[in-house]
């Protein structure tokens, strides 16, 4: 096992070191301000959203014992793509402590809806299945609020919703990176934090609570903490499908279901994952690029389809 997870990260450091060197050469002035100012940051923002999406979704399909819950499952993504399109539709070019609306929005959107499912998550009543069953009803809601703004919104904010729906990372820059780490940063490390009781919970709640677990509490932290991170990554390269869900299962393939192991290397394998979509997205139409939610989701549906057709355990 250890040399089998030694070997995970050594493979995944070395792809993602190569990862800015693949495609067109880089020669001379203009090939080095492409290499530092273009395709480094946009494959650090990749190792953050990919490891982030990753983890939080190996957390939630613990948490809500499914293995097709996603970081979106609790509402996070269409309360961002509601604020967003509320920005668009308002006007979208106005900037707020430096960030665009859109992204300010964004994430005030996905914070919201998800706050709201973290709160019914944190009462003592509540089971797993309510918890679940709020965020659907809570998503379907924003989603059906979505389609409205964009039934109402003009062609050119329409335009802008879809390509920002569609997920990318070809824009960044060193100061979105750094934007991103405060909130991506704590909150992986607060849901390590709690690996032990997410572990317990594995077994199910009443042997959780047995062994000294405060479910409502982990289960609230874990929402929390999981919103924010995957909040501020929709609101920066906008939804990227598949990531959270896919990563999860691929490494129970390698390495078992441990969440000792799991979690830490969803992060590294997650971050090689979306790094590896985003050089695909760069590379397979020439003089072109493909949104990177276009080629999470190319990749991640039939992989996913193949899992469940050959009986794999995903839990």
């Amino acid at each position: 096992m250890t040399m089998r997870v030694a070997l995970i990260c050594t493979g995944t450091t070395l792809g993602i070191a190569i990862a800015p060197f693949m495609g067109a050469p880089l020669d001379g002035p203009e090939g080095w301000f492409i290499l530092t100012n273009l395709r480094i940051p946009r494959t650090l923002m990749g190792v953050l959203v990919g490891g982030t999406l990753s983890l939080v979704g190996a957390c939630y399909q613990t948490i809500f014992a499914n293995p097709l819950a996603t970081p979106s499952t609790v509402g996070t993504t269409a309360g961002a793509t509601l604020g967003a399109l509320v920005a668009l539709t308002l006007g979208g070019t106005a900037m707020v402590g430096g960030l665009p609306i859109v992204v300010v929005s964004a994430f005030l959107g996905a914070i919201i809806v998800t706050g709201i499912v973290t709160a019914i998550a944190a009462q003592g009543r509540a089971r797993v299945q309510d918890v679940l069953l709020a965020g659907i009803a809570i998503s379907l809601a924003a989603s059906a609020l979505a389609s409205g703004l964009r039934y109402a919104a003009d062609i050119s904010a329409t335009f802008a919703a879809v390509q920002w729906s569609l997920g990318h990372l070809a824009q960044v820059r060193y100061h979105k990176v750094l934007l991103l780490i405060p909130f991506v940063v704590p909150a992986c490390i607060t849901l390590l934090a709690q690996t032990r009781a997410l572990e317990a919970l594995v077994a199910g709640e009443e042997r959780a609570h047995s062994q000294g677990v405060d479910v409502q509490r982990v289960r609230a932290i874990t929402l929390g903490a999981g919103a924010l991170a995957v909040a501020a990554c929709v609101a920066t390269t906008g939804p990227i499908a598949f990531v959270g869900l896919i990563v999860p299962h691929i490494v129970r393939l390698g390495v078992g279901a441990s969440r000792r192991v799991l979690l830490p290397l969803s992060i590294v394998v997650g971050a090689l994952f979306l790094v590896t979509c985003d050089t695909a997205a760069r590379l397979l139409l020439p003089g072109r690029e493909l949104p990177v939610g276009v080629v999470t989701a190319a990749l991640g549906a039939p992989l996913l389809v193949w899992l469940v057709a050959h009986g794999r355990r995903t839990t």
